[in-house]
Formats: structure tokens, C-alpha cells, sequence
């Protein structure tokens, strides 16, 4: 019998990702099909803040399983800039070619370009809290390189690697991506946790 989860996104992506990492025997249940339609707060000064308190409206609104994640990049030379306001670091709205510009100028005749992308899963699962964490670490390029992925994927190259984020495949990326590792480390937990 198939478990049901509610993943505390609208982001098809997201969800695609993972469902196949979490594999069989699991059900994923999206913020539409419980009625969640309002915009999910997230206001909070930390990464793992944002997660837990998206977790907790979408628990309290359904009293279901679910999870949420929140993902920030952090550079060392920004003093962990943007991080939680990686989404909306120069609008409110989600611009990620503006963020893009003003990363890269905020950076300009900086030697220092190290960074990281960091991601917290939260899930509320019987009633109690877990976290996960995945994080890849990388630099900055000078310019965007690459057409793929989305966000901050076209200036940021993973150590080891010779390429950003956005010029690897999608499998490439998600083997080593900050996502894909808090998302192996929840579906770990889970395939624990089965009760049946």
C-alpha cells in the first residue's frame, strides 16, 4: 500500500525530482489537491526557519504528513549573502536573471568567489519534526555559463567539476546537487519509517 505525503510546493520540478528519488511505495500529494492554494509564508531569518514554517501552515492547514524544503546560496565573500533571500535578493519576485546581475556585480574584483547551495527539507511526520540538510559546495563564475537548470545554476560551478549547474545534465546534477542530497537523506528516513 502506497503511503501518501504532502509536499509543501507548486513547483512541478520539484515534485518530479522527488518522486523519483523517493522511488515506489509513496504517494506524493501536491498543496492543490488538499485545497492549499494561498501563497505558503516564509519569513523567517534562517534556511531550515523557512522549511519548518512552511511545514507547520501546510500540517496545520491539513493535518496531513508533509514536507517542505527551502534552499539558499550562500557566498563566503557576502558574508552568506544571499541565503534565505536567495529568491529575492534583488526583487520581491522571483527574477533570477536580476539576481544573477546583482550577484555578479556585487562580486566584481572579488578573488574570493567560494559559495555553497544549501537545502533543508522539513517533514512533520505522526506529529513530530525531522530535518535534512544537502549541501554542495562550489565558486562564482565571472559570467553566466550554460542555458540549463534555473536560478543560480549559470554561475555556479560544484567543486570538482568543470562546469556550472547549468551546462550538466539534469542527472548530472541532481547526483550531486544540494537537493538531491537532502532529498536521498528524507527518503532514507522514510524507507526507515514504513510502517507495513
Amino acid at each position: 500500500m502506497e503511503k501518501e505525503i504532502l509536499f509543501a510546493t507548486n513547483n512541478a520540478h520539484k515534485l518530479e525530482e522527488v518522486r523519483a528519488i523517493l522511488g515506489d511505495g509513496y504517494r506524493l500529494v501536491t498543496l492543490r489537491e488538499k485545497g492549499v492554494t494561498e501563497e505558503i509564508p516564509e519569513e523567517q531569518p534562517t534556511i531550515e526557519g523557512n522549511a519548518l514554517q512552511k511545514a507547520r501552515y501546510v500540517h496545520a492547514r491539513t493535518g496531513a504528513d508533509c514536507f517542505a524544503d527551502d534552499t539558499g546560496l550562500e557566498v563566503a565573500a557576502l558574508g552568506g549573502a544571499p541565503g534565505v533571500r536567495s529568491a529575492r535578493y534583488a526583487t520581491d519576485g522571483h527574477d533570477f536573471e536580476a539576481n544573477v546581475r546583482l550577484l555578479l556585480h556585487n562580486l566584481e574584483g572579488v578573488a574570493d568567489r567560494r559559495a555553497r547551495f544549501r537545502t533543508v527539507i522539513a517533514l512533520i511526520l505522526d506529529g513530530e519534526e525531522h530535518t535534512f540538510e544537502g549541501i554542495v559546495n562550489g565558486t562564482i563564475t565571472e559570467a553566466p555559463c550554460g542555458v540549463g537548470g534555473f536560478g543560480y545554476d549559470p554561475v555556479f560551478v560544484p567543486d570538482g567539476y568543470g562546469e556550472s549547474f547549468a551546462q550538466m545534465s539534469a542527472e548530472a546534477k541532481n547526483a550531486i546537487s544540494h537537493r538531491g542530497v537532502a532529498v536521498r537523506r528524507f527518503a532514507e528516513f522514510m524507507k526507515g519509517n514504513r510502517k507495513d
